[in-house]
């Protein structure tokens, strides 16, 4: 790992957190925003979920702002650990956490920041989208070539190729407020096209992932929490399918959306029986993981943003097949992300004091 050396006159340059800043730090972002956007959307009308989603918003936000000077500065004043972080193909995964993080951070900001901002809120959020949505497409393309260079498959090989659909599942909450006629009917396509560009590489990625782990046997017990986030794909797909075809019927006729509903309602059935199957693997994983000594670590965000898509993608499908039970079920989810995102958020706070977590990894 090269070093700078550095003043001792500047915060920026007294601390070497700044000089080893990596991407994967956005993960907090995702994991704290998905709670805000999940309580927004719950089908279940608790007593404060309002609450829960503005505080989470907010949270998100400030951490998103914090990270992006942060990783604004470590690009200008320590450019060749950033470069050499961006050239790692053990690192290059995680800059698709970047625009994942915005998108979520939009998306709660269409969600919650109406009711504080107003209208002007909608702008920010489509502002927000559009950044996220360029630049996770610039990821997906860009990353994978990285990935294959050198390193071995994982499940953190999906992180670049997943923002897409994050795009595609956010932007059906803006297409209302489009302009009606062509402009509606344009970011509809669009965010089909972004699902299907997601799942595609989310498949492919999984096949060489799991064609990997059959040859070479389970991760080292501290990579375990990453098995978590092909759940994030999952459950982002079904809530992309179900919001879409939600909102269909203000961009196409009414064939064409009872035609999206329905493909809604089917992919999202589908695929949530392989969700829980996964779920159940990785909840199997990490209690033989605790057993055998996990230690907490940045990877233990990999349980916060895959569990909330997978709400997220509860609660639309429960909505679009009127099932109490599977609203209930994305209720239960949202719960549990409560919950291990106070530990999670908890240990992560005691490592930044105690400033374990902000000295590179040997």
């Amino acid at each position: 790992m090269l070093t700078t050396t550095v003043d001792a006159d500047t915060p920026a340059r007294r601390s070497p957190v700044l000089a080893h800043l990596t991407p994967n730090w956005f993960a907090v972002v995702m994991g704290t925003g998905i709670i805000a956007v999940g309580a927004a959307s719950l089908p279940v009308d608790l007593p404060g979920r309002d609450s829960i989603a503005r505080g989470f918003w907010v949270l998100a936000t400030a951490a998103m702002l914090l990270l992006s000077v942060a990783f604004a500065v470590h690009w200008v004043r320590y450019r060749e650990q950033a470069l050499g972080y961006a050239r790692s193909p053990a690192m290059a995964p995680f800059y698709g956490a970047l625009p994942m993080a915005v998108l979520t951070v939009g998306a709660g900001t269409a969600a919650v920041g109406t009711e504080i901002f107003g209208p002007s809120a909608i702008v920010v959020a489509a502002i927000l989208w559009a950044l996220g949505t360029v630049a996770g497409v610039a990821a997906a393309i860009t990353v994978p070539p990285r990935m294959l260079s050198g390193g071995a498959p994982s499940p953190v090989w999906l992180m670049p190729v997943v923002p897409p659909m994050v795009s595609a599942a956010t932007g059906a909450a803006l297409i209302p407020h489009l302009p009606e006629g062509q402009a509606r009917l344009a970011m509809l396509l669009g965010c089909y096209a972004l699902f299907a560009m997601a799942l595609t590489a989310a498949v492919v990625t999984m096949v060489v992932v799991i064609g990997h782990l059959a040859r070479t046997g389970l991760p080292a017990v501290q990579a375990i929490p990453t098995v978590w986030i092909p759940l994030g794909v999952i459950g982002q797909s079904i809530a992309a399918a179900n919001l879409l075809g939600r909102v269909s019927d203000t961009a196409v006729g009414p064939g064409a959306a009872t035609g999206l509903r329905a493909f809604g309602v089917v992919y999202g059935t589908a695929v949530a029986g392989v969700g829980v199957l996964v779920l159940g693997y990785a909840c199997l994983l990490t209690g033989r993981a605790v057993s055998r000594g996990l230690r907490f670590s940045m990877s233990w965000w990999s349980f916060t943003f895959p569990l909330g898509a997978c709400a997220i993608g509860a609660g639309a499908l429960g909505i679009a097949t009127d099932s109490v039970a599977v609203q209930w079920f994305s209720v239960a989810l949202l719960a549990l992300l409560l919950g291990i995102w106070a530990v999670v958020a908890t240990r992560t706070a005691h490592g930044v004091w105690t400033r374990a977590l902000l000295t590179p990894t040997p």
